[in-house]
């Protein structure tokens, strides 16, 4: 074309300009290969030891395809999880004998035969699935790459995962309020004393040969930033400590612990952070200098990238602002504290620190520091045993404790979730189990509680003849006078609105049989009824004698319980004893409803 087209004039083609621009050559050549990953870092992949070698290739390439930018694959740990999985296909291939050459003679019964494979070597549903899918994606990434060498048969059988139903993964529990208590206390206590430790400039030493040696050694920190094992100014000054008694555990850290924060100094501020904040421990890893944002008010925000959130993985969260051991005070703080570390090493992480022999940035998985800070504050769990904390787990605590504090309402503690998601993921856990029976236990007995009838001593029936407008639990529109007087009697007890029943329509008569009175609020029993529920009892227990054990359950169960466990026990032996010779001397009468006797 015309190099510099102009209004016009007639734009010009060349020969040249009608050639297609070939794509670059797959440059993937061998079995040994670097994938730039999307969201940073290399991933070294080593699939010279997979045979068949073609359909090693093969999968190898549609694997860079899948960490392409743009790919579904952005984090490094998840490509090195699928460099971990396929070697698992080929040993299934080589275990079941299966000739394969490449991917056009591989069909949908090796899928089917992995997935057995898989079962048989004892990985539960969950695990199985999350080394199938991995699989299945890349034979899918295949196909789009080679379509015409994948058959019908297996483009079929990727369609779906597994036949087999889905099991969901056991939620992730959270700790107990006992434990998190332990946790939040030895993390603030550490934190203060980390940060008093920087702030300190003279050393304590009083020994001018000791305080000598420790000049150099200050002296080499200032110059190389940060102190080596094998330094001459180091082993001088530990030889003399050593030569006095004094202890030599862990010195050059000590060090330089007092200009840098050291790698057994992150584990507390982690531990802190993800309590008070619920941020998912990765995200607090991947925390910037820059991530505080919009200060107000005593709150400030925290910018955070969550890279599994696939659409939204730039976040924020509003969190209180203040001392040293509020999130936003903190991450002030360890700005500070880590400006000298970020002046020898520049990064933009927010966790720059002295680690083995070197000035480090960026978190790895730091279990072996997180057990030892454990065991240096005794932590305990909750039968007393030494307790082996998992850093992934602080959040879903903090989000218990949350739930806990706001009473389990939902609009309250959904906070950056919808209340679907909340309830399922946070408030459905293990650790909130026995809340959730308590509080579903106590609904049913209020609910008892509220059918239950009045049942009334002789103090509290005199109570009520007493103070008739001062007397408790009288139902509304009720004449307690005439209510002991046995002017509005049923069978069973007395009651403050026949036709008020709470279970028919108001001015209607009560429908329910007169033992329905045992499970009416309407229900007032004294004393002097004691005589007519002795005889129904003795009629119901009669009646087990007559009756299939289901079909007097279904009957009589409720009423016989009622009256065994609430009514009976409100009353002495002495005056059951009495109302039961009444029962012997004069019989109950048969019961008749009000109506009846008018």
């Amino acid at each position: 074309m015309s190099a510099r087209p102009r209004k016009g004039r007639q734009v010009v083609f060349s020969r040249e300009d009608g050639l297609s621009i070939s794509s670059d050559p797959d440059t993937i050549t061998g079995l040994r290969f670097t994938i730039d990953v999307q969201n940073g870092g290399e991933a070294l992949l080593d699939f010279t030891a997979l045979r068949p070698r073609r359909l090693a290739l093969a999968l190898g390439r549609a694997l860079r395809h899948l960490a392409a930018p743009g790919g579904p694959l952005g984090a490094r740990s998840t490509v090195m999880a699928y460099a971990v999985a396929m070697p698992k296909f080929f040993a299934y291939l080589a275990d079941a004998g299966e000739a394969v050459a490449g991917v056009e003679t591989l069909r949908a019964r090796h899928v089917d035969g992995f997935e057995g494979w898989l079962e048989s070597a004892g990985l539960t549903r969950v695990h199985l699935y999350t080394v199938l899918v991995k699989i299945v994606g890349v034979l899918r990434q295949v196909a789009v790459d080679s379509p015409a060498e994948v058959s019908s048969d297996l483009r079929d059988r990727l369609r779906y995962v597994s036949a087999k139903p889905f099991q969901r993964a056991r939620p992730r529990d959270a700790y107990s309020p006992f434990v998190a208590r332990q946790l939040r206390d030895a993390a603030r206590s550490d934190v203060t004393a980390v940060l008093r430790r920087l702030q300190q400039v003279q050393s304590s030493v009083t020994d001018p040969v000791l305080s000598g040696l420790e000049a150099a050694v200050d002296a080499v920190i200032e110059e190389h930033g940060f102190l080596r094992a094998d330094q001459p100014a180091y082993r001088n000054l530990y030889f003399a400590w050593a030569k006095r008694g004094l202890p030599t555990h862990q010195l050059v850290d000590e060090l330089n612990g007092r200009f840098h924060l050291t790698r057994n100094d992150i584990v507390p501020f982690l531990v802190l952070l993800a309590l008070e904040t619920g941020l998912e421990i990765e995200c607090c890893k991947a925390l910037m200098v820059d991530c505080l944002q919009n200060a107000s008010n005593g709150t400030v925000e925290i910018t955070y990238l969550k890279r599994r959130a696939r659409g939204a993985e730039h976040k924020r969260l509003r969190v209180r602002d203040g001392g040293p051991t509020t999130p936003g005070g903190m991450i002030r703080r360890l700005i500070e504290v880590t400006a000298r570390a970020r002046g020898r090493h520049p990064s933009q992480c927010l966790w720059v620190y002295c680690g083995a022999g070197a000035l480090a940035a960026g978190i790895g998985h730091p279990q072996e520091l997180v057990d030892s800070w454990t065991r240096r504050h005794d932590i305990v769990d909750d039968d007393g045993r030494p307790f082996r904390l998992l850093l992934s787990r602080l959040r879903k605590t903090h989000k218990a404790l949350w739930y806990l504090k706001t009473e389990g309402h939902m609009a309250r503690f959904a906070v950056g979730h919808t209340p679907e998601v909340a309830a399922r993921h946070y408030a459905d856990v293990p650790a909130l189990r026995p809340l959730h029976e308590a509080t579903v236990a106590d609904a049913f007995r209020e609910a008892v509680k509220s059918a239950a009838p009045i049942v009334l001593t002789e103090k509290q029936e005199a109570a009520w003849r007493t103070g008739p407008t001062q007397a408790s639990a009288i139902p509304e529109g009720c004449d307690p006078i005439a209510l002991l007087d046995g002017e509005q009697d049923v069978w069973l007890a007395g009651c403050a609105g026949f036709y008020a029943s709470p279970h028919g329509s108001a001015g209607d008569p009560c429908p329910m049989p007169f033992w329905g009175c045992l499970e009416c609020s309407n229900a007032v029993i004294t004393t002097r009824k004691l005589p007519a529920i002795l005889s129904f009892l003795d009629f119901i227990e009669g009646q087990r004698r007559a009756l299939h054990a289901a079909d007097w359950a279904v009957k009589f169960g409720r009423a016989h319980a009622r009256i065994t466990a609430d009514v009976l026990p409100a009353f002495g032996p002495a005056i059951i004893a009495e109302a039961r010779r009444s029962l012997a001397a004069e019989p109950t009468p048969i019961y008749l409803p009000p109506e009846a006797r008018q």
